[in-house]
């Protein structure tokens, strides 16, 4: 019989909110094992160059990089020691070498891959484990997250890994089962969630949780903004072509929107709360982008998640040109307010009591700095496990929308509804997991109607 999930904030571990009251570095470090198998991943960088390689080209793992390249010049916050691009993986060649004249216009002197360790292809991601990287970013489409982790953990190598980790249920179960292996063999794991980096934030919620609102009652988090690019078919490409190029509108690789974008507003409560929803309901659809090139996600989704505590969150996502645009958290206490991302707190009468000011955030290039800065000094973060439950907590959210039903996170973690075989695909050649009607148009979810579990 197949182990089931349980929800469990803490998994074992300490408690974030405890953590973080003594360090800006929220990630507890991931050292619980002897294993000899893995000498290099538990050696203190200190001064040494680090080597990293980079699986998937595009523009967020072109800035994680140039972040993790950065590292080197500020040695008021790292350790010294240089960080060294050597290897690179993608599928398509042009979109690598888009990055590489990129890095290199930045920084000439911390690249070095010659076109031997330019790997293309689906498998190029094995070429990359292979060679003397130290440390490797995982920035493709997240469907493949949990494959390229479960193979970086395996080849030893820390990681730093974009959200979300995963687009299914089946794969944060895979995620989380090779970051117990990165556990015991020492692996440093960063999750790009940074706003975990931020001090505004770090402040804000040291005083919340030290009592500044009270007790909270609910959240309310949103993502609602015009949408983001489009990619058009072209002449001669595969379905499967058209579909890694257009990747941010199709489920098996992106997870729609509430997962591969709003997943930042969503973590933000379950680490405010240091628990998970234990359900979730919701409604969502196609008002606007309802075209041939916009595949098969919502353009809206709102959801009412409940925690075991009894606190809810609400959760708005939107991409539609015209209206409100928002990217906000927000907590309601017994004895006030808080606006998270403001970093503010107001009394129960609406008066402002307390705020951060300017600066605090960067987190995009702080997560770097904090990880290489561990590193260097021998510790191992490891951000893995509430990344893969933050995907989880906007999975949930998916299936509530798409299906039109309240959904439990028990029914949801334990689904055994893969939405593709990534371990398969070989070529271009190859059949995506799903095809166009002969209209041209993907299978919409219709709630109401659609079985999601």
């Amino acid at each position: 019989m197949t182990k089931k999930i349980q929800l469990n904030a803490r998994s074992n571990q300490r408690s974030r909110r405890d953590f973080i009251r003594t360090s800006s570095l929220l990630a507890a470090a991931g050292a619980v094992g002897t294993s000899l198998t893995i000498t290099r991943s538990a050696h203190a960088f200190g001064s040494d160059e680090i080597k990293i390689g980079l699986v998937g080209c595009g523009s967020r793992g072109t800035g994680a990089v140039a972040q993790a390249i950065n590292t080197t010049h500020k040695d008021d916050i790292s350790p010294n020691g240089s960080v060294k691009l050597t290897a690179m993986a993608d599928v398509f060649d042009n979109r690598m070498q888009t990055s590489i004249r990129t890095i290199h216009g930045r920084e000439p002197n911390q690249i070095d891959v010659p076109k031997e360790r330019q790997y293309i292809g689906f498998d190029a991601y094995k070429r990359v484990l292979e060679s003397d990287i130290d440390l490797v970013i995982l920035a493709t489409p997240p469907g493949f997250r949990p494959l390229h982790f479960e193979a970086a953990v395996q080849a030893g190598k820390h990681v730093f890994m974009e959200k979300p980790v995963a687009t299914d249920a089946p794969g944060v179960r895979r995620v989380l089962a090779a970051n117990e292996v990165a556990l015991k063999n020492n692996l440093a794991v960063a999750v790009g969630l940074q706003r975990h980096h931020e001090p505004r934030y770090l402040e804000t919620f040291r005083r919340i949780w030290d009592g500044a609102i009270g007790d909270i009652l609910y959240t309310r988090v949103y993502w609602n903004s015009a949408g983001v690019w489009i990619r058009a078919r072209e002449e001669g490409q595969t379905e499967l072509e058209y579909q890694m190029r257009n990747w941010y509108y199709f489920n098996w690789l992106c997870g729609d929107h509430i997962t591969e974008q709003h997943i930042h507003n969503l973590d933000v409560s379950n680490w405010l709360l240091d628990s998970y929803p234990t359900e979730c309901n919701g409604m969502g659809g196609r008002e606007v982008r309802n075209g041939q090139d916009h595949g098969q996600i919502f353009d809206h989704h709102f959801c009412e998640y409940t925690y075991a505590s009894g606190v809810k969150m609400f959760s708005q996502c939107r991409h539609i040109p015209g209206t409100w645009n928002n990217v906000s958290e927000h907590a309601h206490g017994t004895e006030g307010y808080a606006d998270l991302s403001g970093a503010k707190i107001y009394d129960s009468k609406g008066d402002l009591v307390w705020k951060y000011g300017q600066g605090g955030g960067n987190g995009h290039q702080v997560e770097h700095y904090d990880l290489f800065a561990a590193l260097r000094k021998g510790e191992l973060p490891n951000e893995a496990e509430y990344g893969a439950k933050s995907t989880m907590t906007s999975i949930l959210g998916r299936l509530a929308t798409y299906s039109g039903k309240v959904v439990k996170w028990e029914d949801a973690i334990n689904s055994r509804v893969p939405l593709a075989d990534f371990d398969s695909l070989a070529t271009m050649e190859g059949d995506p997991p799903i095809r166009p009607n002969s209209d041209g148009r993907y299978p919409i979810p219709v709630p109401g109607k659609t079985k999601v579990l």
